[in-house]
């Protein structure tokens, strides 16, 4: 059922480029950013794309891990602050799909399948595919398409919310098809398309971005090539068997060519001048890149040092086979990688470190140590392999050894939220109450740049064993906030503020909490849209 709702919501979330009758040159491939919109305010385009992403923490289509997180968001903001508009507002996640995908909704929010990440061939695809998202953002794509839809697109925009917590609250695939009848053809009878002028520009702004933070600019036209010869390959399959996104996301030849053409000529500028970054760091300063993603934007400036591809140092590569074991079958991809590492080519760092996560995740943690221990020794300050050293030994019984791990990591990045986050977890697993007050102390400065539900989570089971039981609900209340449920978080809320131990700043903070939700709640209610701790839509009485 998941995978059909999945469908349905990038279906409404990209608006397709019809073919044109007669074309001979089209391939059917992702337009990678054909994103929906409503000609909305900027906060209210912040609350759809927000919401959009607790509903999809509800379904479980977020991929949730702390190192992904930041590296994701790293990456993409690294593209923001060398993109025409560094101000602009983004919030970067991986969805839980293996599916061949990426999408921009309103707010700057910005997701990318896991099998889009598991596909790409290096740091600077990956970067041409969020660069031409980040295009379509800053040139007003998403507006400029529904120009002519005010009303239908906040309409949409209900009806897509609706149609995903539909299917959170249903035991069946049916609700969510049911809540998208009306959308579906409202959006046929109002043609709402990107141009394919739209689709070029992106291009442009893409590689120009691409070039200007550090990356290949050719990287974008080599990942839709190989994108078409995937298409060619499956050319004697079924419409069925090929990837959906090869069925509703056109690119033309002429698309490539002009991809390729844009970043050989600006190879050419390179070429003909000492190569100076476009980012400097009074434009960094300048950016909304929040500094928890990026803490020495020196790095970025400079280029950071040179790593060799595929080795213990290449995170990317690291990073890549992480979101393909999270989001798989473990057990499946450990037999995957085992049987492949025997062949040479496919021997690297990455592919190790992909087979020590399986077996981590398939509960052969010494199994793992022992895949993991030759990477350490190679890359000893690489915080990725040493996280994954620590929860090996944690699933191996061996608790004091990573604690040893996470102390040291901890004391070299105390504001790695990874490192935070793992350390917190080994500390709260004690019971121990001096631990967690240790774990709180520790999570508290990064609960305000987070909206990870787990983060909340594990800081409410924290205090909850320090003895602060009050802070403790809070957390959980806003880990429901942000996993889809705001209706339990409400209710989790008017328990705690009938309570008569609240001091004036305890009581205040409740108060200040549910007045936020409040609103949010009365138009759920009123529309009658279905959330995964309100199925049919009504509500809570009195309100």
């Amino acid at each position: 059922m998941r995978n059909a709702l999945q469908r349905l919501f990038f279906t409404l979330a990209a608006a397709a480029i019809p073919l044109t009758a007669g074309a001979q040159d089209e391939v059917r491939l992702p337009d990678l950013g054909s994103s929906a919109n409503a000609l909305l305010s900027p906060r209210e385009a912040d609350e759809y794309g927000a919401g959009m992403l607790r509903q999809m923490h509800a379904l479980d289509m977020v991929l949730d891990d702390a190192l992904l997180d930041q590296y994701i968001n790293d990456l993409g903001f690294r593209l923001v602050a060398s993109s025409d508009r560094p101000k602009d507002k983004f919030s970067f996640f991986i969805v839980r799909d293996n599916q061949i995908n990426a999408f921009a909704a309103p707010g700057g929010y910005i997701g990318v399948n896991s099998g889009l990440i598991a596909i790409t061939d290096s740091e600077s695809e990956l970067a041409g595919v969020i660069a031409h998202e980040i295009g379509h953002i800053t040139q007003n794509h998403l507006y400029r398409a529904f120009e002519d839809s005010k009303k239908n697109g906040p309409l949409m925009a209900l009806i897509l919310l609706g149609a995903i917590a539909a299917g959170a609250g249903s035991h069946s695939g049916d609700a969510a098809p049911a809540v998208l009848m009306g959308g579906q053809s409202l959006l046929m009878q109002r043609s709402i398309n990107f141009t394919r002028k739209d689709e070029t520009e992106a291009d442009r702004v893409g590689i120009q971005t691409l070039a200007n933070a550090g990356f290949n600019p050719e990287a974008m036209a080599g990942f839709f090539e190989r994108m078409q010869d995937t298409m060619r390959t499956g050319a004697g399959a079924s419409e069925d068997a090929v990837p959906e996104f090869l069925q509703t996301h056109p690119v033309t030849m002429n698309r490539i060519s002009d991809a390729k053409a844009r970043a050989r000529v600006l190879e050419t500028q390179l070429a003909q001048r000492p190569r100076q970054p476009t980012l400097d760091k009074a434009t960094w300063e300048k950016s909304t890149a929040p500094v928890i993603y990026v803490q020495d934007p020196t790095k970025i400036l400079a280029g950071g040092k040179v790593v060799q591809r595929n080795g213990p140092g290449d995170t990317y590569a690291l990073m890549r086979e992480r979101a393909r074991v999270l989001s798989g079958d473990a057990l499946r991809l450990a037999t995957y990688y085992e049987q492949n590492l025997k062949h040479k080519d496919f021997d690297t760092a990455a592919n190790r470190y992909g087979y020590a996560l399986s077996l981590i995740r398939t509960n052969r943690g010494t199994q793992a140590a022992g895949q993991l221990q030759p990477l350490v020794d190679a890359q000893p300050d690489s915080v990725v392999l040493r996280l994954a050293m620590a929860d090996a030994w944690v699933d191996a019984g061996r608790r004091a050894d990573a604690m040893i791990i996470y102390k040291q990591l901890h004391a070299n990045s105390p504001q790695n939220r990874a490192v935070a986050l793992g350390y917190a977890q080994a500390l709260v697993a004690t019971g121990a109450k001096d631990a967690s007050r240790q774990a709180v102390a520790m999570l508290k400065p990064m609960l305000d740049n987070s909206d990870d539900p787990e983060l909340y989570r594990t800081f409410g089971r924290a205090s909850e064993l320090a003895g602060d039981n009050i802070r403790a609900s809070e957390a959980y209340a806003d880990s429901a906030y942000l996993s889809g449920r705001p209706f339990d978080a409400m209710e989790q809320l008017r328990r705690l503020l009938k309570r008569d131990d609240l001091d004036y700043y305890q009581r205040s903070r409740i108060q200040a909490r549910i007045s936020d939700l409040t609103p949010l709640l009365l138009e759920l209610r009123k529309r009658r849209i279905q959330t995964d701790d309100n199925p049919d839509g009504r509500g809570q009485q009195g309100m």
